[in-house]
């Protein structure tokens, strides 16, 4: 016995010692670490242009003029470090108040200037720039992608300029993955159906990437053969040989690749290849299919989900087990819910996010989407990520339902659910009070990109659904009250993209958008105090307007980064008008080294306030001209010339009408006409 305590005593010693030594050994352990992040400074790298780069410090100021870097930075967690950035830039919620420099192409020096960079990101065609500030108090960076490696490369190098190679390292796992997943499809897909494809880029003439580009990278990462041209750089000319030999299946292009495909897909030839003969071409975000950044493995997933619908939607081609991953709790709390959560799970092999709210008992709902349904023990609303949308379409709604409904343990007897392409991690929230009623309104909105106005515009198709509301009290509606609700609800909602000012996608220079034409309403029976009317002059209306009306504003700016007061860029942008369509439009671009210092004379007058404050009462004054509230011009012409003299620095009698085009309302053409004629005559001597 004795034996025994002595050991164990000795034993005792010998833990204690060794947990001592232990601690001892993860303190220092965690002094070195934090000593050797306090000292990684300087840090060494070389750029894309081949510059040794020495950085002393870990930079403060920092101006970004290459929207892919901005977006990378912004995703290593360091946006406070950037304080200057282009208007080309799409920047995360919470980091749109950020000084605008100017555009891409032709960035003012004196703005940035004023910013007292110590450190620039610039392009190669930045050398200007390059030149104004090569000082010891400011550093240049030129990062560019020209390969996914590259890509990566860039990612690794501002982790390292920003002490965030951890998280560096977690956004590259993050494409590798996304990469990879779209590798296993198209390996189940034999290589005689692959598919030629081409990024369509230009504008008096068709051009593509050349075949060193990110692009053609992309192409082949989402399983498509590229042309290849034996031409390299970022952007080089088709000939109607190559393009009739090429004979693209599937041809792609941001936005503004609209007007070269409107020239040249109506001419022989040209429209003769396979993919304008079947229709496959595709119009995709600038931001995406323009950049390499963090979101290009969403890019090439999504286009490998377009160029491959048919073999995608195909369970046989599945390589992902459809369940849900991971859940997080809704804070929701009325009396009848038992549990609100948004899941994640992997559908169609690629991400989801479901709304789920499981109620006690049973409930009776109105849905706009479904009518009238009882015995409902869960409502919810579904988000299927981009590639997921050509997939979805081809299988139609209640196929997708039926597989969507599989994925998440729901049954279509019990449940009733809405759909939209709005993430559901820019979910909205809202609660509003009076006396003993409480009202919830649970909002997913986005806007960018099928947004309409009602009356004005013209319905094509049907499919649910972007902003979608669901509405819950602690009170009992009746089958009326909740029918009622839906009017308050859509109005709360209107006026909200109206006072946004949110542009009618189909005719954004003329109207104010309405709503986005694929949204829903579902409206909880609930328990309590029975209510048999929520229109707007009672109170319950008024509650249900003011959660949807505040939902809407907040899910908005969540998901498309859209506040009350936003850039005169962003207007424009919003408008469909571009500053360098606007110059080339109206003769006034230039060539080579003129154009580029016309496109900074112009956007040097968007920058000062006093004239984005111009264009702006411009723009309401539009709104309410076409509407017939406003019928006399006669003033504001005059606004108009003053503005124009003044930029100009003289009288300007030699008035030009350099905007003509009938699709731009005349109110805006008149205000643009001034910008762009005090501009012009701005060197010129008045007549004597």
């Amino acid at each position: 016995m004795k034996e025994y305590k002595r050991f164990m005593r000795r034993n005792w010693r010998l833990r204690y010692c060794f947990l001592m030594a232990l601690f001892c050994l993860t303190f220092l352990g965690s002094a070195l670490g934090s000593a050797a992040s306090l000292f990684a400074y300087p840090v060494s790298l070389t750029d894309s242009g081949g510059n040794t780069i020495i950085l002393e410090r870990k930079p403060q100021n920092v101006i970004s003029l290459v929207p892919a870097i901005t977006e990378i930075i912004f995703a290593l967690g360091e946006g406070e470090s950037i304080k200057g950035i282009t208007y080309h830039d799409t920047c995360p919620p919470g980091e749109n108040q950020k000084s605008i420099v100017g555009g891409f192409f032709a960035p003012s020096p004196d703005r940035m200037e004023a910013l007292g960079p110590d450190l620039i990101f610039v392009s190669s065609l930045h050398r200007e720039i390059q030149n104004r500030f090569s000082h010891e108090n400011c550093r240049m960076i030129q990062l560019e992608s020209h390969s996914i490696d590259q890509l990566y490369e860039n990612i690794r190098s501002l982790g390292l300029i920003f002490e965030k190679t951890r998280e560096a390292e977690a956004i590259i796992e993050g494409i590798q993955n996304q990469l990879r997943l779209v590798a296993q499809k198209i390996d189940k897909i034999p290589g005689s159906q692959r598919k030629r494809v081409i990024r369509l880029m230009g504008r008096d003439r068709v051009m593509t990437p050349g075949d060193d580009s990110f692009q053609n990278a992309f192409i082949r990462a989402a399983g498509g053969i590229p042309p290849e041209l034996g031409k390299k750089g970022n952007v080089v000319d088709v000939s109607l040989e190559e393009w009739t030999r090429f004979n693209p299946q599937v041809i792609y292009g941001c936005n503004g690749d609209r007007e070269v495909a409107g020239k040249f897909f109506s001419q022989p030839g040209w429209k003769d290849v396979e993919a304008v003969r079947t229709g496959r071409i595709f119009y995709l975000p600038c931001e995406l299919t323009c950049r390499a950044s963090v979101r290009s493995g969403d890019f090439v997933q999504g286009l490998a989900s377009l160029v491959y619908e048919e073999e995608f939607s195909s369970v046989r081609n599945r390589v992902l087990e459809e369940k849900r991953v991971q859940s997080k709790p809704i804070e929701l709390p009325l009396d009848y819910v038992r549990s609100a959560r948004v899941d994640e799970s992997n559908i169609f092999d690629f991400p989801n996010k479901t709304l789920t709210i499981e109620f006690r008992r049973p409930m009776g709902v109105t849905s706009t989407l479904e009518g009238e349904r009882e015995k409902i023990i869960a409502v919810g609303n579904h988000y299927s990520s981009p590639p997921c949308w050509s997939i979805e379409h081809r299988l139609g709604l209640e196929k997708s339902r039926e597989r969507i409904y599989k994925a998440i343990g729901r049954s279509k007897k019990d449940s009733c659910f809405l759909f939209t392409g709005a993430d559901m991690g820019n979910l909205s929230v809202q609660k509003a009070q009076f006396k003993e009623m409480t009202v919830y309104a649970l909002v997913t909105a986005g806007v960018e990109t099928n947004a309409v106005r009602m009356s004005v515009d013209e319905g094509l198709f049907y499919e649910p659904g972007t902003i979608n509301v669901i509405l819950m009290t602690n009170m009992k509606l009746s089958p009326k009250a909740r029918a009622r609700a839906v009017i308050s609800a859509t109005e709360g909602k209107t006026a909200a993209m109206q006072d946004l000012d949110i542009r009618s996608s189909v005719s954004p220079l003329k109207s104010q958008a309405t709503g986005t034409g694929t949204d829903e309403v579902l409206v909880v029976e609930g328990e309590g105090k029975p209510i048999d009317n929520t229109g707007g002059h009672c109170k319950m209306g008024e509650l249900i307007a003011k959660t949807v009306y505040d939902g809407v504003k907040e899910a908005v700016y969540r998901q498309n980064g859209i506040l009350l007061q936003r850039s005169i860029f962003q207007k424009l942008r919003e408008r469909h008008i571009n500053p360098n369509g606007l110059l080339r439009e109206c003769g006034c671009l230039g060539q080579g080294n003129d154009e580029r210092a016309n496109i900074a004379r112009f956007e040097a007058i968007l920058l000062q306030p006093r004239y984005a404050a111009f264009l702006e009462s411009a723009f309401a004054l539009s709104d309410a001209y076409e509407r017939g509230l406003i019928t006399d011009l006669g003033a504001f012409e005059a606004y108009c010339r003053t503005v124009s003299e003044e930029i100009a620095g003289h009288r300007t009698e030699n008035w030009t009408d350099r905007i003509t085009s009938e699709e731009i309302p005349i109110v805006l053409r008149m205000s643009l006409n001034a910008l762009l004629n005090g501009m012009v005559l701005k060197n010129e001597q008045p007549q004597q």
